[in-house]
């Protein structure tokens, strides 16, 4: 095996790991039941309502992510962003094997639902920032967000925040249309505080991740950086 092949299959095994604790972060925010991510909210609307799991309409979200980029970019659509469609379905297939793998967890108390909020928002930090340095796999929301921000001329993080609201705002419909409840579901709580905090906490924690994240996977990573 030579060079370039390990080090594909070494920054790609990499983001993958990255995907994974993104995707148990989303499932942690799901059982603290105080909000899940901006991005997690309509799937987790979605899925409340029937049809499909959690992590095929996030699949599907992602495809009509790709599609806008596709409208937007046109002849400056590049062949290799169609990876971000293989990324989907596996953050897809992730996220409903990681609802499973803590359906067992129950928080009773409103401080075991802020811990577990907490302790998604961290997880989900550490992965985007092992997902970002791989620079493999690309999530096809944060692409969008990058592609807007390119077009508009306006910052990425300006952006993101109204990128983030309208998620936000379509699934706070689509719940009071599908329920009769802009929250969520009966007991089950889609938009709460969480979403807030998992809004504005989780890139703050990059911030403090992301050198860590570079001591740990940026030597291993680094030797094959020439054979990209």
């Amino acid at each position: 095996m030579n060079r370039k092949v390990k080090g594909i299959l070494a920054r790609y095994s990499t983001a993958t790991f990255g995907l994974l604790l993104v995707a148990a972060g989303v499932a942690l925010s799901v059982k603290s039941d105080l909000g899940t991510s901006p991005i997690s909210c309509p799937p987790y609307v979605l899925s409340l309502w029937g049809g499909l799991t959690m992590g095929q309409y996030t699949a599907l979200m992602h495809l009509v992510f790709i599609i806008s980029q596709v409208i937007m970019l046109r002849k400056k659509f590049r062949p290799e962003y169609l990876l971000q469609i293989a990324a989907a379905a596996v953050f897809g297939l992730f996220t409903d094997l990681t609802l499973w793998a803590v359906g067992w967890i129950e928080a009773g108390s409103y401080i075991w639902k802020f811990v577990l909020m907490l302790l998604s928002c961290g997880i989900t930090a550490v992965g985007i920032s092992i997902e970002v340095r791989a620079r493999a796999w690309m999530l096809a929301g944060e692409m969008t967000t990058a592609t807007i921000a390119d077009i508009s001329g306006c910052k990425f993080r300006n952006v993101k925040i109204f990128f983030d609201s309208g998620l936000v705002i379509i699934s706070a419909l689509a719940s009071l249309i599908l329920f009769g409840n802009l929250l969520g579901k009966g007991e089950l709580t889609v938009i709460r505080e969480g979403t807030l905090v998992s809004a504005i906490l989780t890139g703050y924690l990059m911030k403090f991740i992301d050198p860590y994240t570079e001591r740990t996977f940026g030597k291993y990573l680094e030797k094959y950086e020439d054979n990209r």
